[in-house]
Parts: C-alpha cells; structure tokens; sequence
C-alpha cells in the first residue's frame, strides 16, 4: 500500500514547475514552494491545490517528508548547506550533473537525486507518465520512497548512479540541446535568404522518426556520409559570411566523414 508523502519544492523553474503539478495531480500534495523570487513561488503555488509560497529555508515545521531542490547546480551546494529541515525528512536534488555527495552537508542523511530526463518549458504540456526518472539514494529508506512515489507519476524508472547520470547528461545535451540549436543555425541560414522555417519540418519530423525507429547510424544521409566533397566545398563558400556557421558545418561534416569511413548513403 502506497503511502501520501506531503511535499516541499525548493525553485520554481521549468522542472520545478512540471514536477510539482505532477505531484500533486498524483496525490502527493505539495505543501510549500520555495524561490529567491517570491513572485515566481506564487506564480507556482497558483497552479497547485493547498500550497504555501515561502520566502526562506527555514523548513524545521514543515508537515512535508519530501523536500526536492529544483534549481540551478550551482546553487545546490548553498541551499543544501542552509536549509533547515524537520527530522526524518527527505532531501533531494534533480540535477542530471550534480553527483550525490553534493547533498554531504545536508541537515539529513536521507538524501538522493530525482532526475526527470525531459526537456521542460513552463508554456509546453509534457506528458510526465513517459518521461525517465532516474534516482538515487543514499539509503535504503529513501530509495523505497523515492522508488515508490516514481512509479506512481512515470512508466519509465531506472536506478543510475552519479557517474552514469553524468554521461547521460552529456548524452542528453547532444541529442537535445545542440539538435536544438542547429534547429536554430539552420531557421537563421533560411532567414538570412528570406526562406522559411516551415519548409524543413517534414523533414525534421522525418529525420526524428526515422532515426528513432531504424537507428541513428542506418538513418544518417547527407554529402558528407557519402563524401561528395564537391558539394561540401559549395556549402562552405555559401557559409562564407558567417564564419561561425562554417565552423560547425565543417566539423560535423568531418566528423561524420571520420565516422562512416568508405560507407555509402
């Protein structure tokens, strides 16, 4: 039988945000949001059902169990140094690069890490049952509480400790942070010859799909996996008023021309 662990959000940002919603749309209620900002705590604590915004980390009355620190890593390190928790309580992090030993100064030794594998923005409905949570624990006690209230909003649940975390980072960042900034280098190369954006979704949703279903390296296509350096020179000369742009397109496509050796499209 699962039990309805009350809940404490320290931040208030794109993954406090959706985790704190999730949470207590699930039944576990979050009691208290904490934020520098005082106003983005109350812009918080409006979407939620019985929450409290709270201006300092003085949590030593708090009725939570569950205190989870969703900032920026590097203000971890201080919030976990000056909070002040009930006894018994829970305190974790979802940081996907922050190692557990950053919560040794903690007023707890029950702590662990809560890392949701999405990428959150506070205008943009996730799905949160399909997104990967990966946990940690310093203990067995919260291991099966962290487990047990995971299970409960997520499909996707994996023990992974602080080094395979960060490689997963690192592997998140290329899949998703720089696809989205080449996204971006690719809409400024159309704007700068008053083309438009739309006419590469097809293609982007193609490339996506296509990648996921058959794997990345059957799907890659391009002059430069097939070493049409006639074309990759003619790329490079259109690329020439913005030396940046030329830069990562010469690298990617060395990089690819490294990686798939004599192989054909």
């Amino acid at each position: 039988m699962s039990m309805s662990y009350e809940i404490s959000m320290i931040g208030s940002g794109n993954v406090a945000w959706h985790l704190a919603m999730t949470l207590d749309n699930a039944g576990y209620p979050v009691k208290e949001v904490y934020s520098r900002n005082f106003r983005n705590a109350e812009a918080l604590v409006d979407r939620l059902y019985g929450a409290e915004p709270k201006s300092d980390l003085d949590f030593s009355n708090s009725p939570s169990q569950l205190f989870i620190i969703s900032v920026s890593d590097d203000a971890i390190k201080e919030i976990v140094r000056e909070i002040i928790l009930p006894e018994e309580a829970i305190l974790v992090h979802t940081s996907g690069t922050k190692p557990l030993n950053a919560m040794e100064f903690a007023a707890t030794k029950h702590v662990g890490v809560f890392y949701p594998l999405q990428t959150f923005s506070k205008s943009r409905r996730i799905e949160f049952s399909e997104v990967p949570l990966c946990l940690e624990a310093a203990d067995g006690y919260t291991k099966r509480v962290l487990k047990e209230i995971a299970n409960n909003i997520s499909k996707h649940v994996a023990m992974i400790d602080s080094a395979n975390r960060a490689i997963l980072h690192i592997a998140a960042v290329f899949a998703c942070n720089f696809t989205n900034h080449l996204f971006k280098i690719a809409e400024d190369i159309l704007d700068e010859h008053k083309l438009k954006f739309d006419l590469l979704k097809p293609l982007i949703v193609e490339t996506v799909n296509k990648s996921l279903e058959m794997g990345a390296s059957i799907s890659q296509t391009g002059p430069a996996v097939r070493q049409d350096f006639e074309v990759l020179d003619k790329h490079m000369e259109k690329l020439e008023y913005n030396e940046e742009y030329a830069e990562i397109y010469r690298l990617l496509s060395q990089n690819i021309i490294d990686t798939y050796g004599e192989s054909e499209e």
